[in-house]
């Protein structure tokens, strides 16, 4: 699920998609307005899933994307290599969730952890 947003309206630490994947973002610069055109922002953001950075410049008055990406939490039913199945604590349906590399001894069968969720893409999401 999406919403339409000005990128005027957009702050830093807020979502929005770029190239369709949702980001995180770092960094909002507006230019100026020139003598014939209005002026740009330039908005910089991290995937969520991916962790790639990607960059928007569009016109401050433009339309663009923000992801509702809804955060969720699960009980961890097991835990297999590099991938954990973990059970919403809402619907109690199960889904696979690749473990982070700073989180492999943290996540064990039992615990209750935070994770997100956004058009069919998970993330266990520990601050």
């Amino acid at each position: 699920m999406k919403e339409l947003a000005e990128a005027r309206t957009l702050k830093e630490g807020r979502y929005v998609l770029i190239d369709e994947e949702p980001c995180t973002i770092v960094n909002i610069t507006t230019s100026k307005p020139g003598k014939h055109g209005a002026a740009k922002a330039r908005i910089e953001g991290i995937g969520v899933f991916d962790s790639q950075k990607r960059t928007a410049v569009q016109p401050v008055t433009a339309k663009l994307y923000v992801p509702v990406i809804e955060r969720r939490s699960g009980q961890v039913l097991s835990v297999s290599g590099d991938v954990a199945q973990i059970m919403d604590m809402g619907d109690y349906s199960t889904v696979e969730i690749e473990i982070p590399g700073e989180l492999k001894g943290k996540v064990e069968p039992g615990k209750e952890m935070p994770f997100l969720h956004y058009e069919g893409k998970y993330k266990i999401d520990m601050k």
